[in-house]
């Protein structure tokens, strides 16, 4: 009985350790062979340390192939823990080179991680001099930094990038998908201490560089622009001058300048000089940073009356003929809403009130069409929706509730008031009433290419065909050419070329405090304009009007640009005297 339970326990125990056997034998085959790749993977993962190469970032071209945005290199210094044997020899290096607090060194050489980033955008004849000194944890990788060739030359269209070359403002972050690029890394095998094992090759993968960037800006006459605002506003002693120049057919803008500009290559410190606690520097820099013609509202004044003629045109509520008397007021319900000029006008046709920029005139105007039929040609003229440019943190109109118009709001929107607007959807408002109806869409891409310079993509924009009648296209562009040409804004003009354009001088809020901001828009040739532009002086000092100081810098600008875009000049008729 003791020798029949022996051999039951024997056969169990051996049963038992066939099973166990077969288990183990199938897990270690499940193990070396259908979970091989998987824990290779792992163990190769274990003794890897990867190292991220940044892509070089896309060129940001004008339109004739300028750089005006590249890169330069420059190197980003590490340390790696497992390396360094000597931490007082790795402090004083790096101290010594790149000029660092020696606490905030010692802390990230001791601390006990991996890697330690010390400082990136290094510039490379320094990390040669760091490389030279061959000391064990010290890792210097080659890097690229963004580099603006003009410094503040449309800095507010073209923005700036991080520490990172990430887009941070304007063009650089608005395509920051095609410009950035994907980055590489390196692999290096090390031993269980992280130690990189010596003559062991490295696993690289490439990074691919970002696509470039072909823009409308033209640099020449970014240039002149930029030049004549910086002008302009030493001159009038102006809190700001904006300049924008569009192709009035397409909207490409060939020019936008927002001066005082800040330096691409030094985006932190501030343009002006301000006493600013360190609590306000981030909202100085963000004004530092802001594009006036997108970002910003303000009341058009009498340049919005290419607006309101071109609703009562549309409307057929009003002919060039027609007459108005201006006896330099007009009283609407309680309100007596006076006309630049106090003695007034006296009787006029409605060319005359739209040379003289007639406020009384205009007011009868926009009653005429009403409020349904302007808010209804807003619309159609885009005032009511962004324009679509093809950059960040774009504002759109502030108007009134259509319901909330009564007869004196009505009468201050048809000259420019009591609405806000930003300049660039004026330029296109203005762009659809002169190019034969055409709403157009400002923007700055034209293409993208790879590093090779093969186009990898073309961008479109929208357009809306025929949102006024060609017939009132026609007829503003001869209106608004007889204001420059014999009315208010013949300081506009141009010797050989046929110049269309409306003045503007309106009073900022709150009303009576003696603030203007002075413009002039201006098209040329006026009879199949190509260029548009937009001058706005902000705050200037001593004479204001708008006729007087904006139309004569947009005048020489336009003596530049004209025959440098190979528009020739074949108009014989002089201008008037511009004394």
């Amino acid at each position: 009985m003791t020798k029949t339970y022996t051999r039951k326990k024997i056969f169990i125990l051996a049963v038992l350790l066939l099973f166990v056997l077969v288990f183990l034998v199938g897990r270690l085959g499940y193990l070396m062979i259908a979970k091989s790749e998987y824990y290779l993977e792992k163990a190769e993962n274990l003794h890897d340390r990867e190292r991220s190469i940044k892509a070089r970032r896309g060129i940001i071209y004008d339109r004739n192939g300028v750089e005006l945005a590249g890169n330069t290199p420059v190197c980003s210094i590490s340390v790696i823990h497992s390396q360094i044997k000597d931490e007082d020899e790795v402090v004083e290096a790096l101290c010594k080179t790149l000029d660092l607090d020696e606490a905030e060194v010692r802390k990230k050489v001791e601390a006990n991680t991996i890697r330690e980033k010390i400082k990136s955008n290094v510039n490379k004849d320094i990390a040669d001099t760091l490389r030279e000194m061959d000391i064990d944890g010290i890792m210097i990788d080659e890097d690229y930094k963004r580099y603006y060739p003009y410094d503040d030359l449309a800095s507010k269209v073209l923005g700036f990038t991080g520490a990172d070359n990430q887009g941070i403002v304007g063009l650089e972050v608005q395509y920051d998908d095609i410009l950035a690029g994907t980055p590489g890394s390196i692999l290096t095998l090390t031993d269980a201490n992280g130690l990189e094992i010596p003559n062991k090759a490295e696993n690289r993968i490439e990074p691919v560089a970002g696509n470039n960037l072909y823009t409308t800006i033209d640099v020449n006459i970014q240039k002149y622009a930029q030049q004549a605002a910086e002008k302009l506003m030493v001159s009038k002693q102006a809190n700001r001058v904006s300049i924008i120049l569009m192709n009035p057919q397409n909207g490409e803008i060939l020019s936008m300048v927002n001066v005082p500009e800040y330096n691409l290559n030094d985006p932190y410190t501030l343009n002006v000089e301000e006493d600013v606690s360190a609590m306000k520097l981030q909202d100085a820099l963000n004004n530092m940073w802001r594009n006036f013609c997108i970002n910003d509202t303000y009341e058009p004044g009498s340049t919005f009356k290419i607006v309101t003629a071109t609703a009562a045109l549309e409307e057929g509520v009003v002919s060039v003929d027609d007459t108005f008397h201006c006896p330099g007021f007009r009283v609407v319900d309680d309100r007596r809403i006076r006309c630049a000029r106090t003695t007034g006008h006296g009787t006029e046709t409605f060319r005359e009130g739209l040379m003289n920029s007639c406020n009384p005139v205009f007011i009868d105007v926009g009653a005429r069409v009403g409020v349904d039929k302007m808010y209804t040609n807003y619309e159609k003229l885009g005032l009511f929706e962004k324009t679509g440019v093809d950059l960040p943190g774009e504002a759109t109109s502030i108007m009134h509730k259509k319901d909330d118009v009564g007869p004196v709001e009505l009468a201050t929107m048809s000259f420019g008031q009591s609405i806000q607007i930003t300049p660039l959807q004026l330029l296109r408002a203005a762009s659809a009433v002169v190019n034969g109806g055409t709403l157009v869409t400002p923007h700055f891409a034209m293409y993208a290419t790879d590093e090779n310079h093969h186009v990898t993509k073309k961008y479109t924009f929208e357009t809306k065909e025929q949102v006024i009648k060609k017939e009132t296209s026609d007829t503003m562009k001869e209106l608004l050419e007889a204001v420059v040409k014999e009315g208010g804004g013949s300081k506009g003009q141009v010797e050989g070329y046929r110049i269309g354009g409306k003045t503007a001088t309106s009073e900022k809020l709150p009303r009576g405090n003696g603030k203007y901001i002075s413009a002039f828009l201006g098209f040329a040739p006026a009879n199949n304009p190509q260029i548009m532009g937009l001058i706005l002086i902000d705050e200037p000092e001593g004479v204001y009007y708008g006729g007087t100081i904006a139309a004569p810098v947009m005048s020489d600008l336009f003596s530049n640009i004209l025959p440098y875009l190979g528009i020739d000049a074949n108009y014989t008729e002089k201008p008037e005297s511009k004394g």
